[in-house]
């Protein structure tokens, strides 16, 4: 149960906010909630909607069929709560869709002063209430997160009691507990019903299902998605420095790092040379932690779907914070802010997205990308939002061998057949994304020539390849000249070179 949100909003009612904003999906747990609430507060709960009018909680079945005070604009709902004289709280829901009505704004600053004398709290329910600029300053913000492993847990034991389902071992409760994870209670309690009726009980095939249910689900929440993905570290060629800052942070976040005195790690930005493993380190972390990995589309948050940018973002943060410990991946990151220095809704957004950076409380750790520094805004890479700022420069000479080794080893090739060291010297400024087209390319003359993958056919692709760095020379060593001063070698190998060789632009 989320005890948190209902002490907040009972915080929110005893310091004398007039006017609570409450954002979320679930109406139905809101309104559990604010009952909760209202009982600490020792205040009468009424509920307002456009439809039904001025109601009692407990009159919710028959709304549909009949019409109470109020019902039909929100000027009419205010003047039925005018004549309401005893402590209490108001939920008016849909507010997102009522709060355009000048009228009705009109009328709740009118009433202000009386809801203060009466004791009475209104109470803006919605998936996101954008407030009028005239009550900016005259409403409390509470969101309900979505529910935790505790909710869950008492939802699914009461949801078996009543189905008359095996209760199953207690680990298959907490599996399909962390399995529900992200999911409103509703959903939930859909996906749960539905799997343990499939699988005729609650064992590891209901818990598989509640995997693919939910992964269905959350498709509706369109700027996040789930990835999965075997490769580890072990399948990233070289940035033995980064490898070894994760490999550090690995055991910190459970409670015995906590006893230590170690914060939760934030996340890392890291910048670089397109093509050189920034996306591909951030899902090996996520398989060397063991945690779920979500990707945050920029994209999609600004496409113009049923909701606004600004909910998109806050529901995407939600799921995360449910699921956490989680890796939360956001490619390109700098193509989201380019956008917002153009717009203001976008910039709106991404000032939402600093501030939860920097102030999350959750193990939500955030990995983001990016190709171009010009698109970053200061403000993004101070100290704060992530733990540190790696620079993924070019693979050396020993990090080329290493990379086209394991991509001969995936492909089924022993490396050692081959001579690597040779192969690194001859690739030299291609990328770790270009080494592997150059021997998926040489795999392919191979295969027309019906015979085995020889070292020719990779000394001819490698060649053949041209460059990223070539096109983009320049780019590249303006990127190189910011990063040396302000991030840290993703590699040892590029901190060696700097020392012996001075600038980088030669690599």
């Amino acid at each position: 149960m989320s005890a948190s949100a209902t002490g907040e909003l009972a915080d929110l009612v005893r310091a004398g906010w007039r006017v609570i904003a409450l954002e979320t999906f679930e109406e139905d747990r809101a309104l559990g909630q604010l009952e909760r609430a209202a009982k600490q507060c020792e205040r009468g709960l009424l509920v307002w909607s456009l439809a039904s009018g001025l109601r009692a909680p407990a009159s919710d079945a028959p709304a549909a069929a009949r019409e109470h005070p109020g019902a039909g604009s929100l000027d009419a709902g205010l003047r039925a709560v005018a004549g309401e004289t005893r402590p209490l709280l108001v939920a008016l829901l849909d507010a997102q869709r009522v709060l355009a009505d000048p009228l009705a704004v009109r009328r709740i600053r009118d009433l202000l002063p009386l809801f203060a004398e009466r004791r009475q709290t209104l109470v803006l329910v919605g998936p996101v209430v954008e407030l009028p600029l005239e009550l900016l300053r005259e409403v409390g913000r509470v969101s309900l997160p979505l529910p935790g492993a505790g909710e869950l847990q008492a939802l699914f034991l009461k949801v078996a009691e009543q189905a008359r389902l095996a209760p199953g071992a207690d680990d298959a409760l907490a599996a399909a507990v962390r399995a529900a994870l992200g999911l409103t209670s509703s959903e939930a309690i859909r996906v749960f019903r539905r799997a343990c009726r499939s699988a005729g009980g609650l064992n590891q095939a209901a818990v598989e299902d509640i995997v693919r249910e939910k992964r269905r689900a959350l498709r509706r929440t369109p700027a996040l998605s789930f990835h999965e993905d075997d490769a580890g570290m072990a399948q990233v060629g070289g940035l033995s420095e980064l490898k070894r800052w994760l490999v550090e942070r690995q055991r910190a976040f459970g409670d015995e790092a906590r006893a230590f005195g170690l914060p939760e790690p934030r996340g890392l930005l890291l910048l670089g040379v397109q093509g050189c493993g920034k996306s591909l380190c951030a899902k090996a972390v996520a398989r060397e932690w063991q945690l779920p990995l979500l990707r945050l589309d920029v994209a999609a948050l600004f496409a113009g779907g049923i909701q606004s940018p600004e909910a998109s973002l806050r529901e995407a943060v939600q799921v995360a914070e449910s699921l956490a410990p989680a890796v939360l991946w956001i490619d390109e990151i700098e193509k989201g802010f380019r956008a917002a220095d153009a717009d203001a809704a976008a910039s709106r957004v991404f000032g939402s997205f600093l501030t939860w950076l920097s102030e999350k409380r959750v193990p939500v750790f955030v990995v983001a990308t990016a190709n171009d520094v010009a698109g970053l805004p200061p403000e993004l890479l101070r100290r704060g939002r992530f733990d540190e700022l790696f620079f993924v420069d070019l693979p050396s000479a020993s990090e080329r061998a290493e990379i086209l080794a394991i991509h001969l080893r995936r492909r089924g090739r022993d490396p050692s057949h081959y001579r690597l060291d040779e192969l690194a010297q001859a690739s030299e400024r291609l990328t770790g994304a270009e080494l592997e087209q150059a021997v998926a390319a040489g795999l392919y003359t191979a295969f027309a020539g019906s015979r085995e993958l020889e070292e020719e056919d990779l000394a001819n692709a490698l060649q053949e390849t041209v460059p990223i760095y070539d096109t983009y020379e320049e780019r590249i060593k303006e990127l190189r000249d910011w990063a040396r001063t302000r991030a840290r070698p993703a590699s040892v190998d590029g901190r060696v070179a700097e020392l012996f060789a001075g600038p980088r632009s030669s690599r």
